[in-house]
This record gives C-alpha cells, structure tokens and sequence, in this order.
C-alpha cells in the first residue's frame, strides 16, 4: 500500500510553484534630481497606484522625516496634495510596509511583488501609477505612468519629470 503523503506534499509543492511563477512583479526606479538651490531639503515622495475613477488602489510607497520630535514631520505630509487628496488624509501614519525616510539625490529602487504588502492582490485592469514629491522652499510634481495589470509579457515604461522628480522608470514583469 502506498502512503499517501508523498503525493500530498508533490501537489503542494507543485501548486507552490504555479502560484510563485503565476506571481507579477512591479519594480519602480525614482531618481531624485541633484537641484542646484541655496537652500536644499529632502523631498517627501508618495508613490501609489491609482483606478481610472483616481480613488487609490493600493499605497506603495510615502517617504516623509520619521524623526521630528512628536511626529511633526507629519505634518508637511499634505504638501504632497494629489496623494494627500485621494489618500493620505486617511491614513494613520506610520503605514506599516509603506512609509520610511526621505531620500538623498541618486535612484531609488522598490520592487512589489502581487500578494505582498503592501501591493496586495491588485484585480485585473487599467491602472496609472502616479509619483509625487515635494520639497520644502522648493516645489511640487507628480509624474503618472499608465499600465495593465497583470501583465502579459516583461515591459519597462519611463517617465521624465521637470523639476523635483528625475526619470521614473517602472518594470512589470509577468
């Protein structure tokens, strides 16, 4: 008599595997532009993906300063007015998975992967991933790249920004 728990244990592996392999990735590049400015500070940057309707989908990512005394850096979180409007109001700060510190000039790498927080389980359709930042004594800018989700095959799209933001690139892999 065979026992039954090598079988098991193939089907679950094997299921393991179609699920990781069925899985899409979306890896976002954001390069903050060196500014030649008298005074310069670090850019707060929300990136989030948005449904054609603009309510948010899921918040990947919000960089602001965690290290002002009673949570103050809090509260410049609204210059960020695009992600603040459609999202960041309602949110209780710090997000788990989704906030962390501000960036120094140089490309930022961030990698989701479907099913993870905090990209989550992102349902089949049309979706715009928007990037927004703002600088204290310096200005605001949001860049916004259109994309399917899931995607059928590899596909880079890139964005140029003007002023706070360099090029935005983002990966989605299948």
């Amino acid at each position: 008599m065979r026992h039954p728990l090598p079988l098991a244990a193939l089907l679950l592996a094997t299921a393991s595997a179609a699920h990781t392999a069925a899985a899409a990735d979306l890896t976002v590049e954001i390069e903050i532009p060196a500014l030649n400015v008298a005074e310069y500070h670090r850019p707060y940057v929300a990136l989030w993906i948005e449904r054609p309707d603009q309510s948010v989908a899921a918040n990947l990512a919000v960089w602001y300063d965690l290290k002002k005394p009673n949570k103050e850096g809090t509260k410049w979180l609204q210059d960020l007015r695009q992600w603040w409007r459609r999202s960041g109001r309602e949110q209780e700060m710090p997000m788990d998975a989704v906030t962390s510190a501000t960036r120094a000039v140089g490309k930022h790498k961030l990698t989701f992967a479907d099913g993870a927080k905090p990209l989550g389980r992102l349902p089949a359709g049309d979706y715009r991933l928007a990037v927004e930042a703002a600088r204290e004594v310096g200005g605001r800018e949001v860049v916004y790249l259109p994309f399917q989700w899931p995607p059928q095959k590899p596909q880079q799209l890139k964005a140029q920004g003007k002023t706070e933001l360099g090029g935005v690139v983002v990966d989605l892999k299948p």
